[in-house]
């Protein structure tokens, strides 16, 4: 299991457009947001699948307005370990290195690491 995240949302309430429907979405995704003591700034606290489903479902949105989040939430990939690659690879039966690279953000030679590690190369 991918290990749990924790992401500050800088001014969450005051930068978002339909906030409430957002944090909604985001708690049915299984993810935690809190807001950060009597701060301005929200915290969510999720998953590697689970911050690819907020992504996801920001981008099939209409509103333009949630796009600094999925930007902030796509950026926790820049630290995903070989088995954190694996493991999001092993999910998709025949997933290409292009695929893996789009998902995750990841250098095409880890991309290639991973995809040699699963075919047994």
């Amino acid at each position: 299991m991918h290990s749990i995240k924790s992401i500050t949302l800088p001014s969450f309430l005051r930068r978002t457009m339909k906030a409430y429907q957002l944090k909604s979405q985001i708690r049915e995704l299984g993810c935690e947001l809190h807001r950060i003591g009597r701060s301005r700034n929200w915290q969510i606290k999720a998953k590697f699948d689970q911050i690819e489903g907020v992504i996801s479902f920001i981008e099939q949105s209409d509103e333009p307005s949630w796009q600094w989040v999925a930007k902030i939430l796509r950026k926790q990939y820049e630290n995903l370990t070989f088995d954190a690659l694996m493991n999001i690879a092993k999910k998709k039966d025949s997933i290409t290195v292009n695929e893996l690279m789009t998902r995750t953000d990841c250098t095409i030679s880890q991309a290639r690491k991973v995809i040699d590690e699963l075919e047994g190369f």
